[in-house]
């Protein structure tokens, strides 16, 4: 990694992004992913903005209170957590948890006595690029025990959630996951049980991803959003009191305001196993030091000064010895300037999610890449020169 290399977030712009989201789906209550970017300054200037958030540890529990979020605006997310995890939750001042089963039920009524709690539903995941559906969330009947189990144990029943995988690229995904929460908000009032809350999860898409052939993704985000609102009406409508909605964006508030500035290590040409040949870029920044989710994504690439340049095919790869570090494990091409030499400057964009929280130590003795946060876009491409 050059010592130049730098993670970039532009502040305003999340700021913004913060706002568009609050004017679409108005009155939901944000509780930001904090492991989408667990960066200072960025968490500030969320708290500031009236974001609470989503921890799934005690480590991030006290990261979001350094940020300014008072503790009724944080809740423990994870549905996987020891005893001692919710014990310390407890006691830095968190009152509701996520939960999925009486073991866990169990265990809060004992370790944060008279919390409230929510239900995390299981949703298929198709449509999303991460489809998270084995680890959490259980099915609606094994949700209705579980929080009269709550009950019963002395726990507040407060509410469901739902989770229909990260970089959700459908519509449909979410009709699903309402219908399930409506047919579970039904068996719930039917049991007595009346609940305050529901949390629909993250899921909203970032808007700069490519796919393997560098065609831009294009999530329906406007079609997602009108699902969301008619959604919330009905089960408005259904419920015997009043819910409020919360919100956990990651990578919709942070991904396209990042970007990571990197440098070109070389532009080669090698044979491949079928006996054809590729060419094969390889940057100072891969998946290891900022681009965990190269398996998945295609981040845009800038070439500063190369744009009219001509562009050829080329696998991207990050500079470890580890077959992959590279877009799509290594099958998936872009076109990159044919006159690209070592040291030339590189902008990736759309890098602002997960850059910072997957990251590893040193792998192969790189460092992990330094942040830094601006404002209304001061060093991104085309405001300053990467020399």
């Amino acid at each position: 990694m050059s010592a130049t290399d730098r993670l970039l977030y532009d502040l305003t712009g999340i700021e913004r992004q913060y706002d568009a989201l609050l004017r679409e789906l108005p009155g939901t209550h944000i509780r930001f992913a904090l492991k989408a970017c667990p960066v200072d300054e960025v968490l500030h200037s969320l708290a500031a903005r009236g974001s609470g958030f989503d921890a799934a540890s005690p480590a991030e529990i006290e990261q979001a209170l350094h940020a300014g979020a008072h503790p009724d605006r944080i809740h423990y997310g994870n549905t996987v957590k020891s005893d001692h995890d919710i014990a310390e939750a407890h006691r830095l001042g968190v009152r509701t948890f996520a939960t999925d089963s009486v073991e866990d039920v169990t265990a809060i009524a004992a370790h944060a006595p008279r919390a409230r709690v929510f239900c995390r539903l299981a949703t298929s995941g198709e449509g999303a690029l991460w489809g998270l559906n084995r680890k959490f969330g259980c099915a609606p009947d094994d949700a209705v025990r579980v929080l009269d189990a709550a009950r019963a144990a002395g726990l507040v029943p407060a509410g469901l959630s739902v989770h229909v995988g990260s970089q959700q690229m459908t519509g449909e995904a979410w009709q699903q996951a309402l219908d399930t929460l409506a047919g579970t908000l039904t068996a719930l009032a039917g049991r007595g049980i009346v609940i305050d809350h529901v949390n629909l999860g993250g899921g909203l898409p970032a808007l700069g991803y490519r796919d393997r052939h560098g065609t831009p993704l294009e999530p329906p985000l406007d079609k997602i959003f009108t699902v969301l609102r008619e959604g919330m009406e009905r089960l408005s409508a259904l419920a015997a009191a009043p819910l409020d909605f919360v919100l956990e964006p990651g990578r919709h508030l942070v991904a396209d305001h990042g970007v990571i500035r990197a440098r070109v290590v070389r532009l080669t040409e090698r044979a491949q196993p079928d006996g054809g040949r590729a060419r094969w870029l390889y940057l100072s920044v891969g998946k290891f030091n900022g681009l965990y989710e190269m398996d998945q994504v295609t981040h845009p690439l800038v070439f500063p000064g190369r744009e009219a340049e001509e562009h050829v095919p080329a696998v991207v790869a990050g500079p470890t010895c580890d077959s992959d570090d590279a877009y799509g494990g290594g099958r998936h091409t872009v076109r990159v300037p044919r006159s690209v030499r070592s040291g030339d400057p590189v902008w990736i964009l759309s890098a602002g999610a997960y850059a910072t929280s997957y990251t590893t130590q040193g792998f192969n003795g790189i460092r992990p890449l330094p942040c830094v946060c601006t404002r209304g876009g001061e060093g991104r491409p085309g405001r300053t020169t990467l020399t």
